[in-house]
């Protein structure tokens, strides 16, 4: 322990606590309010903390090593500002369901009601994404507050309220005595799936009616869709996963599944001819945003929907009993298939991008994506090598930079790749300095085209083919144009440029053979 940390305060208590829970890592950018848990990650070695110069980042990285492990890392934020700064990432990892501990310091309860600068409701902003709060801590009861905040993380609950935990602390509570640590609690289990759920569901299998199974959350394990993809094989349904899964690992020898579209007219065209969708951990498929004259729940015409089971249940254990059920449990499992993808040439456009990434893919890559191009690429890769996709799941763009970090912070053997928009990698670009600092293996491809490309595809939704200028111009991210390498060159990540296919595979294999971050700006005409 270090000598200047003090053995029986809160703070101590709360972080050792934490630390005998299983949480492995702080991802911290710290002020004031929070000294004393400073202090005390000092006292405590197990957790390794890890510095980002900005909450985005602290956020986004908690979410990449959450999906990655299954279990919580913890973030310390300043105050209620610090907090803020944190919760568009934090929205996405509640739509993930990833396991996040936020610490979050505060004013003492004397200090609050002279509105001091940095005074604010953290309460309300934590209400939004959090599906656990406290506020009200005491140096004696912060470290079982810690344990029941790690517990509740690992809950699981229904639709998309998430498995956030906030614990709001106040410094008095930090620095008081403490008893010292608290026991962790019992870890919570899944609910089982009702027997009666499983006969329905079997029935509709065996009716000869198409027939598509929606599987979300638990139910994009291995196991879940191995059982699925045998139900499949003995009775003919579809199988089929959501636009933005927070986490499906695929590639030559795993399970082959459908991943349904971005726009809602694709959405229904993929679901067309299925007579009963089966919901399995997951929601009936929403339209990402509204527009005039289309549905905002996709379900085609003559379509019912069917509930199998909720978020919160068991799937694997659901899927293989429903696997018994139709006499499917000896059927065959349809698995990607290795393929030769070869090398393009010529000038970039975004289908180059994405052959130059699927034919240079090393295996067991851990893949984030955070733009359209990035997330169109993941068709393309499955037959190329064996990898973990990260979606982004809640839409809020800035996430794969961070959620990158944070899966190479939880994978150090795994070579991890962040495909971004330029729009986006602008909002959390810090990331790169903490990949520097703890020399962390993440390749960085920005689809470098100069505009929120996304946004000139919803204009023409309304309507409009031809922007005005004031319009074009709040699409257009080019004046002045942004130099990513030495951007990147300034956070201590090298890089290059692209503008040809030779290049791009050139530097994306470069990227994967050399220790540390890396990286790449590909420019063209870059279009979804």
């Amino acid at each position: 322990m270090s000598k200047a940390a003090k053995p029986n305060n809160g703070a101590t208590a709360m972080i050792q606590t934490l630390a005998d829970c299983g949480v492995e890592y702080c991802i911290a950018n710290p002020g004031t309010s929070e000294m004393h848990l400073v202090q005390a990650l000092d006292a405590v070695p197990q957790i390794k903390s890890v510095l980002a110069l900005f909450e985005g980042v602290c956020t986004g990285a908690a979410d990449g090593i959450g999906r990655m492990t299954g279990k919580p890392a913890a973030t310390l934020l300043h105050l209620g500002p610090g907090l803020a700064n944190g919760i568009a990432n934090l929205h996405n990892a509640r739509r993930a369901g990833s396991p996040i501990i936020n610490v979050v310091g505060n004013h003492p309860n004397y200090h609050v009601g002279y509105d001091a600068p940095l005074t604010s409701d953290i309460d309300t902003l934590a209400r939004n994404y959090s599906c656990w709060t406290k506020s009200c801590s005491t140096a004696a009861s912060l470290a079982q507050d810690g344990a029941d905040a790690y517990t509740a993380t690992l809950r699981q609950t229904p639709g998309s309220e998430g498995q956030i935990a906030t614990l709001i602390m106040g410094a008095d509570a930090a620095w008081g005595d403490s008893p010292g640590p608290a026991k962790p609690n019992p870890l919570p289990q899944r609910a089982c799936v009702e027997e009666a759920a499983i006969e329905s569901i079997a029935k509709l299998l065996e009716s000869g009616e198409q027939v598509a199974l929606l599987m979300e959350h638990h139910a994009t394990e291995q196991a879940a869709m191995e059982s699925a993809s045998k139900i499949s094989s003995k009775t003919g349904c579809r199988l089929l996963n959501s636009t933005f899964p927070g986490r499906v690992d695929g590639g030559p020898g795993r399970v082959k599944v459908e991943r349904l579209p971005y726009f809602p007219e694709q959405i229904l065209s993929a679901l067309e001819g299925v007579k009963h969708l089966v919901l399995v951990n997951a929601e009936v498929p929403a339209s990402f945003f509204a527009y005039q004259g289309v549905p905002s729940q996709l379900i085609p015409e003559g379509c019912e929907v069917h509930r199998f089971s909720f978020k919160q249940d068991d799937a694997i254990d659901a899927l293989a009993r429903l696997a018994d059920r139709v006499g499917a449990s000896k059927e065959t499992v349809s698995r990607y298939e290795q393929q030769e993808i070869a090398r393009p040439s010529g000038e970039l456009s975004t289908k180059i991008i994405i052959q130059s990434i699927a034919a240079t893919l090393p295996e067991e890559v851990i893949v984030c994506t955070d733009s359209g191009g990035g997330n169109s690429a993941y068709p393309f890769c499955q037959s190329a090598a064996s990898n973990s996709w990260l979606s982004l799941t809640g839409g809020a763009i800035g996430q794969g930079g961070p959620c990158a970090t944070g899966a190479a912070l939880a994978c150090p053997d795994r070579p991890v790749l962040a495909l971004l928009g330029d729009g986006g990698a602008a909002y959390t670009i810090q990331s790169l300095w903490t990949q520097a600092r703890e020399g962390l293996n993440v390749t960085t491809l920005i689809f470098a085209n100069n505009v929120y490309n996304i946004l000139t595809n919803e204009y023409e939704k309304i309507g409009v083919s031809d922007p005005g200028e004031i319009a074009a111009s709040l699409f257009d991210i080019s004046n002045p144009t942004m130099d990513w390498v030495s951007i990147a060159k300034g956070f201590g990540v090298p890089g290059g440029k692209a503008e040809t296919a030779e290049e791009l595979c050139k530097l994306l294999q470069q990227s994967y053979e050399t220790p540390g971050p890396f990286l790449i700006q590909a420019s063209g005409q870059l279009q979804r």
